[in-house]
């Protein structure tokens, strides 16, 4: 079994009067791709910006590479790269300036040959780099978000929502993209509605229902996930 790097254990999230965790608890392992599903207000997001210390847990705890989220939370973002629903970037500059100058804000220097090579990673065709973002479609400035949060080294990357409203070959184009970096041994914490993207790229998936984990699905050696199994705990828990 590889080694632990994220850690949910009985996490519990009140937001006002409303419990939007309750008592949520899954691992994942170094270099692993692990989903979280769920509908909406599931708790999915609740989850992942916990894990940023955006949210605080009312009880419970969450642990990046065994640093407390509560108590380190400066060098659990240092270790961690983000990549919203909502791709910040702007769409006046060329993936080359938003890539220099995002990553300047993080205190880290890439060489233009090394911010090439981030571009080559996620496939952006070499003859747009230096156009502005506003040309783009949304699949393209996804591969931007994604080769910045390459080119920070990371260990862990979460995700929110990554495929909302990309076409099929954008999101077969991101699920590549998300298998390299697992074999290179980065960690991946995704949350989406999207059953059958999951049980593609991931090696495990949790499935929330209401703030609560209703269960945990794992690849066998050289597999994938059974979206029809998913799905079948998926609707039965809607039904209820």
């Amino acid at each position: 079994m590889s080694e632990t790097v994220l850690v949910a254990e009985e996490l519990c999230v009140d937001r006002g009067d409303r419990r939007v965790l309750e008592n949520v608890s899954f691992s994942v392992g170094r270099g692993d791709v692990f989903a979280l599903l769920g509908g909406n207000g599931a708790g999915k997001s609740t989850a992942l910006l916990t894990f940023l210390g955006f949210i605080h847990p009312s009880y419970g705890e969450a642990y990046v590479n065994g640093l407390s989220v509560k108590d380190r939370i400066r060098e659990v973002r240092e270790q961690t790269a983000y990549l919203p629903e909502a791709t910040s970037l702007y769409t006046h500059l060329s993936a080359r300036e938003n890539l220099q100058y995002f990553l300047s804000l993080t205190g880290v220097t890439r060489s233009a040959q090394e911010i090439d090579q981030g571009l080559d990673d996620v496939s952006l065709a070499a003859d747009v780099r230096d156009r502005r973002l506003s040309t783009y479609s949304k699949g393209m400035r996804q591969k931007v978000a994604i080769a910045l949060a390459i080119l920070r080294r990371t260990p862990v990357l979460l995700l929110d929502e990554p495929t909302s409203g990309l076409d099929p070959v954008a999101i077969d184009e991101f699920n590549s993209i998300l298998g390299g970096l697992s074999q290179g041994g980065t960690t991946v914490f995704m949350v989406t509605h999207d059953v059958y993207g999951a049980c593609q790229v991931a090696q495990r998936i949790g499935l929330l229902q209401h703030g609560r984990m209703v269960g945990l699905f794992e690849a066998g050696d050289g597999g994938q996930i059974s979206a029809e199994a998913v799905h079948k705990t998926f609707a039965e828990q809607q039904s209820r």
